[in-house]
């Protein structure tokens, strides 16, 4: 079965989830539509009772009109007080921990609910099981239990292909000398088991290659075992055989295979708001104000993979689009809100109902429009601000023989706002691909940051020297193929944003006045140069060994080959063949940088169907700089 052979990875988990709020059977798609039936069956609603972490997986996917539609008219977290509702059926969709159970003991011993549907994100161990079931005999409340089901989601979506187990500072956790072997253990145990809720929602067993000799191959390893247990107790469609040229491969990677993309700026609408703004859950905060990205946003979907001249420009478009559309309805009708709807006026009803049709869909894509043009103008502001070209620039010629002299240029320019951060991590992404940076130059950089900032902490960029000392990165630009592009066409941007806010957009109440337009042509200049990056390599060499790069498939040829399906323990890697799906995992943090790169191969490759990448989190530039700095405060 191929990973896209139904639904994507977000649409089975919103499926899974929907069935589940449907009390675990196929259901209506909206309770709301729905209407009691000639038996007599009345409407089921219920309550739906979460923790931190399933509120979380919920959070990414479903609105609360979603949750409607599926008959939920109240939720609420496990640990927070909650009022009784004797009479309401109640569904509890939580983690499989000793906390929760005792919580849904106290709720079954109160009487808080009506009937109990008890779902739980991954497996509910047998003890706690046994447990359980006898505290619950013992309370004389078995009858209110009518179903425990384990979902197997415990992993949160953000995009169609997008996936994090969301947990944090993996990379420090498995990197810091003070971790303790049971601990390292007990991470791989949980990054396997969310793991395997991933592959059990596509349906389909994977081959699985992995690094070997770190933190990826105890993930392998064990996520391996509980497919194989798994396999031999279930009858799901896991069992199902099927032949290896159809089955998907897992690619298990460790953070340290490419660091330098964790601190890269990017010129990608989503990558950019990920970095410049804080984008969690579909939820990006601008000067203080969250902004929902709902999967159903028409223009997201259509924009976040495209450069940012390229989503200005689509803005416009847009724009004007729904200007044409809605004064169009107005010269019809007449109308130009629902307020302008007259009750008592039945001459001319044809108009009143397309009126009634079309204002919604086109208040609701006037107010997506308004929030992406209030992105779209915060992000130019922080652009001016903080010279963000320019770094985006320098990185993408990182290998010029004149960076060095650019960017300490680059260095000793003053900003509008502090960015000393976006200059350490460009500094970073040099340091680590760049071959033959001199010792005096790297002195220089340190002592000039010193000079701009005696607070600045240096510790990450001490454990980047570390670390490029232990592995040699500089050699992984040979993996990646990267190739210097040179100067960017129209060379320095600089002036590109002079009187930005003033020239190209007045903002009322979140409404552009003034098209974008005129700001497209300069911003073209600026548009990234194709090329893969270090993992998109490594995923290509397993998918496409016979168009990838020779140093690239004889790298991967020495990973680690598990098949689940087959008796024995471990086999020897089969002959190199081709994949039309693949799941990407890191271990140790991951960002949107690398998932669209990602994106972009497999829309590029006609036998490449889908990749879904995912990481233990998905994290900023600047978070995965903290963790570096906590590494590098051990070396002083």
């Amino acid at each position: 079965m191929s990973l896209q052979e139904d639904n994507c990875l977000r649409d089975r988990q919103i499926a899974t989830l929907e069935r589940m709020l449907h009390l675990n059977k196929d259901g209506s798609a909206d309770l709301t539509l729905a209407v009691p039936s000639s038996q007599g069956d009345d409407l089921v609603w219920k309550a739906l009772v979460l923790d931190a972490k399933s509120q979380s997986i919920i959070s990414s996917v479903l609105r609360v009109n979603d949750l409607l539609r599926c008959g939920i008219t109240i939720h609420s977290l496990i640990s927070s007080p909650r009022s009784r509702l004797a009479d309401v059926p109640v569904i509890y969709f939580v983690e499989p921990t000793p906390a929760n159970v005792s919580a849904i003991l106290d709720d079954l011993a109160a009487d808080r609910y009506d009937d109990f549907y008890i779902n739980f994100t991954s497996s509910l161990p047998r003890a706690l099981l046994e447990d359980f079931a006898k505290q619950v005999s013992l309370a004389g409340k078995s009858t209110k239990i009518r179903q425990v089901y384990d979902q197997y989601l415990d992993y949160v979506v953000t995009e169609q292909s997008l996936f994090s187990l969301d947990f944090p500072n993996t990379f420090t956790r498995f990197n810091h000398p003070s971790t303790k072997e049971d601990e390292i253990h007990h991470l791989a145990e949980v990054l396997s088991s969310g793991l395997l809720s991933v592959v059990l929602t596509l349906g389909s067993v994977p081959v699985i290659r992995c690094q070997r000799n770190g933190p990826a191959e105890l993930v392998a390893t064990q996520l391996d075992l509980k497919l194989r247990d798994h396999l031999a107790n279930s009858k799901s469609l896991l069992s199902s055989q099927s032949s290896i040229h159809q089955r998907s491969v897992l690619v298990l990677l460790d953070r340290s295979v490419d660091l330098s993309s964790m601190f890269s700026h990017s010129w990608i609408y989503q990558c950019m708001i990920s970095d410049v703004f804080r984008l969690k859950r579909n939820t990006v905060r601008v000067d203080g104000k969250d902004y929902d990205l709902d999967p159903k946003d028409f223009f997201w979907n259509k924009n976040a993979q495209l450069p940012f001249p390229d989503v200005v420009e689509n803005a416009n478009v847009e724009l004007e689009s729904y200007k044409h559309d809605a004064h169009e309805l107005t010269a019809r009708t007449g109308i130009t809100s629902l307020n302008d709807i007259d009750d008592n006026d039945h001459n001319d009803t044809g108009k009143i109902q397309q009126a009634v049709n079309a204002l919604p869909e086109l208040t609701a894509r006037k107010a997506t429009l308004d929030m992406h043009m209030d992105v779209l103008a915060s992000l130019l502001k922080e652009l001016e601000a903080k010279s963000l070209d320019r770094f985006f620039e320098l990185e993408q010629s990182y290998n010029n023989p004149k960076v060095q002299a650019q960017f300490l240029e680059l260095l000793n320019e003053p900003s509008k706002k502090n960015n000393i951060a976006d200059k350490l991590r460009t500094f970073i992404i040099l340091y680590l691909l760049v071959d033959n940076l001199s010792s005096s130059f790297v002195d220089e950089v340190k002592a000039k940051f010193n000079q701009l900032d005696p607070n600045l902490d240096l510790s990450g960029l001490k454990y980047i020297e570390k670390f490029k000392q232990i592995s040699k990165l500089s050699n992984m630009a040979s993996l990646g193929e990267i190739e210097a592009p040179g100067e960017l066409s129209g060379g320095s941007n600089s002036a590109l944003f002079n009187n930005l806010s003033s020239r190209l957009y007045g903002l009322t109440e979140g409404r552009l006045t003034e098209g974008l337009s005129s700001l497209t042509s300069g911003l073209k200049k600026l548009l990234p140069n194709k090329k893969n990056l270090a993992i998109t390599s490594i995923v290509e060499a397993f998918m496409d060994p016979t168009n990838a790069s020779g140093a690239s498939v004889q790298i991967t040829d020495d990973y680690l080959y598990l098949d689940p399906k087959l008796r024995g323990g471990h086999s020897k890697p089969p002959k190199r063949q081709s994949y039309k799906n693949s799941i990407v995992f890191v271990v140790g943090g991951g960002n949107y940088v690398e998932y669209q790169n990602l994106q972009e191969l497999a829309e590029s490759h006609q036998g490449i169907n889908d990749i879904i990448y995912g990481s233990s989190d998905i994290v900023t530039a600047q978070e995965f700089l903290d963790e570096c700095t906590e590494l590098g405060r051990l070396e002083s």
